[in-house]
């Protein structure tokens, strides 16, 4: 149970921001974060609205969105009925219904204030849930240290203030409240890899891979990414000669020395700094390895990265756009080219 004490501790990291949206579905985990918003000692001082997203997936979610829609009207909030319109993708429709309801949120969300976060009620289970598919996907340190409590996405904030907090502890607040709440049946669809995982867990407990274990190792992760982050931020500004505009200079001698994982995080650093869309991780691993072999025999080579051309020789490793394909290169000496796209 969440004592009333409990429930103000949850929501203290919002207590800065102006403007909140609230992501509300309908299930347990997202009406118990719109009641305990309800309580907050802070409301009044807040400007708090509810937001619905409507995929228009199945027969009556309309409904259902309209139900959310009533239930935050009695709690004095203002509600947002978000559609994701138009003809719905065949496959990846989990992934892609993500990035609408996203998208519709944080569209939704800079209406409210410029900056206003989007807040959404993942909590302990989703997180160990977010660590085990990772991990069968083979995920590096970021992706095991599962979500963060703040990020973005698309230029929105996410917030999740309720990520230490057990599903049965929310769904819980529902039931002392006398709320009623919505079940989702996708989450029952084995056509789908998370409910199949979910489907495996008394397995993984009795292996000693239940959501505890996975959490710990999700808190190692993060300890270690955290790490990783902040040496490798270092080494990539002790090794920068210069940066104009649109090049980055790097000193090929002291990016030689480092490890291969500093080497991919500069080049993402780099990509991200410019806004290019990030490449696949298998392909930023790739092209990073053939940027420490180049480094070590000191062979002249230029590589293309997610719209970034990159120029090794052995004085200097430049970071410039590519040009756009079939445009008319300069004639530059000759060098081995690799292209990674």
């Amino acid at each position: 149970m969440l004592t009333p004490s409990s429930a103000e501790a949850l929501l203290a990291p919002l207590s800065e921001e102006e403007a909140l949206l609230l992501a509300v579905s309908g299930g347990p985990d997202s009406v118990a974060l719109m009641l305990l918003a309800a309580r907050w000692s802070l409301r009044r001082a807040k400007r708090i609205e509810v937001a619905t997203v409507d995929h228009g997936l199945r027969p009556g979610s309309d409904d259902e969105a309209r139900q959310v829609a009533d239930w935050a009207g009695a709690l004095g909030f203002a509600h947002h009925l978000l559609r994701w319109e138009g003809a719905k993708p065949q496959t990846r429709i989990q992934e892609r219904a993500r990035d609408a309801r996203y998208g519709l949120l944080g569209a939704c969300a800079r209406e409210i204030a410029p900056d206003c976060p989007i807040v959404t009620a993942h909590h302990a289970d989703d997180q160990a849930e977010t660590i085990l598919f990772r991990l069968t996907r083979g995920s590096g340190v970021a992706g095991l240290a599962g979500m963060a409590q703040s990020s973005r996405l698309g230029g929105a904030r996410l917030l999740r203030p309720l990520l230490g907090v057990a599903k049965a502890r929310l769904a819980a607040v529902c039931h002392d409240a006398g709320h009623p709440f919505l079940l989702d049946p996708s989450n029952r669809n084995e056509a789908f890899a998370r409910v199949r995982l979910r489907g495996l867990s008394e397995t993984l407990s009795r292996q000693g891979l239940g959501a505890s274990a996975l959490l710990r190792l999700g808190a190692r992760a993060r300890r270690a990414e955290e790490a990783l982050r902040f040496a490798a931020e270092r080494a990539g500004e002790a090794a920068l000669l210069q940066r104009d505009g649109e090049r980055s200079v790097f000193d090929s001698a002291a990016l030689r020395i480092l490890p291969e994982e500093f080497l991919l995080r500069i080049l993402a650093a780099d990509i991200a700094r410019r806004g290019l869309t990030a490449p696949r991780f298998e392909r930023l691993e790739r092209a990073s390895a053939i940027v420490g072999a180049r480094l070590r025999s000191g062979a002249a080579v230029r590589i293309t990265l997610a719209g970034l051309a990159i120029r090794i020789d052995d004085r200097e490793t430049t970071l410039t756009p590519a040009p756009p394909r079939g445009a008319v290169r300069a004639k530059a000496p000759p060098l081995e080219k690799h292209e990674e796209k």
